[in-house]
């Protein structure tokens, strides 16, 4: 078998943070939607704000995310010469489902593509052992929870929002909610940062424990994150978000309902809200879904009439589809590897 160099684990990084990249362009939707189809911000100033507190996350959340991402793979069950194919057919997984989904304007989850060529390319590799199941279970379950939390917590600060200005006068309150929305959207590009670069923190640790970089006697299951891991994930995916993914800002701003500012200011702040409790947990959900059912729960406020759900529906298969899918070519991807390098 090829084994694994330093020349070999850098190119591996690097495609890491390739998905790093396409992470962001196909979730700079999440952040900008709202705010561009609202007319409070312009796309070009939307996604370069939206840039800037995706990289603002890397120095106030920690890494808890990372190190549940890290240990997807049990580490003491794979060949540990073996983890960085593992790791290279995740990321092919995901990657391919990424472009997918993007070029066919569909906001799935990058963190479950990922999440799901790791288990694909696990089981590939070495059967169903290889992979920690009770953390898998953990994001299936929050896969479920969080956009319905998101969808409640939308409806929820909607009403209050509306409660709370029944009197105001309308062109006034629409003034106010444009200043304000630009707080939320900030909000919510932080928290979309504390979540989602984590992702490929957590997939380029193990790359370094294999090689020693680590050092001796390192727990694989709570791995120290070196400061320059943190700045690339988080540059690369506030690079992404610059590129901006316009054919899913076009489904989520306009296609799922239209959108005033103080709609756009509950959808986001329900989001953030949602986001950071899951990341202060260790949690690795998908903005995309939060953000999604948020704005559908802030849309449910004017009448179930007012959000196209055939829209919402075509969204939700691709979710479903997204861990099996991105799973299969992930198992795929390692199978052809391991002819590759003859393991």
């Amino acid at each position: 078998m090829i084994e694994a160099t330093w020349e070999l684990i850098a190119a591996i990084i690097g495609i890491a943070l390739v998905f790093d990249f396409t992470n962001g362009f196909h979730d700079s939707a999440n952040s900008i939607s709202t705010v561009v189809s609202t007319k409070v911000l312009s796309p070009r100033n939307a996604v370069v704000f939206a840039a800037f507190f995706n990289f603002a996350a890397a120095f106030g959340f920690g890494v808890a995310v990372a190190n549940t991402i890290s240990t997807i793979v049990e580490l003491n069950v794979v060949s540990l010469a073996v983890v960085p194919y593992i790791v290279l057919g995740a990321l092919v997984g995901a990657i391919a489902w990424n472009i997918i989904t993007w070029f066919f304007g569909l906001p799935t989850s990058s963190s479950h593509a990922l999440i799901g060529g790791l288990v694909g390319a696990g089981i590939s590799a070495a059967g169903f052992a290889a992979i920690r199941w009770n953390t898998v279970g953990t994001v299936a379950l929050f896969m479920v929870l969080s956009p319905i939390i998101g969808l409640i917590c939308g409806f929820m600060f909607m009403a209050a929002i509306l409660w709370l200005t029944r009197r105001a006068n309308k062109q006034s309150a629409e003034s106010h909610f444009k200043r304000l929305q630009l707080c939320s959207a900030a909000a919510y590009s932080f928290s979309h940062g504390t979540n989602d670069a984590q992702k490929t923190i957590g997939i380029i640790l193990p790359l370094l424990f294999v090689v020693g970089y680590a050092g001796v006697g390192t727990n694989p299951n709570h791995f120290l994150v070196p400061a320059w891991v943190i700045i690339a994930s988080y540059t690369t995916i506030a690079l992404g978000t610059l590129a901006g993914g316009w054919r899913i800002v076009r489904t989520m701003g306009y296609k799922i309902t239209k959108l005033r500012p103080v709609q756009g200011f509950a959808a986001e702040t329900a989001g953030a809200v949602t986001i950071l409790g899951a990341s202060a947990a260790g949690i690795p959900v998908s903005t995309t879904h939060v953000i999604c059912s948020s704005i559908m729960g802030v849309g449910t406020t004017m009448g179930t009439s007012t959000v196209k759900w055939g829209v919402a529906r075509s969204i939700v298969i691709a979710w479903v589809l997204t861990i099996p899918i991105s799973a299969i070519i992930g198992f795929a991807a390692f199978a052809v590897i391991r002819v590759v390098i003859g393991y």
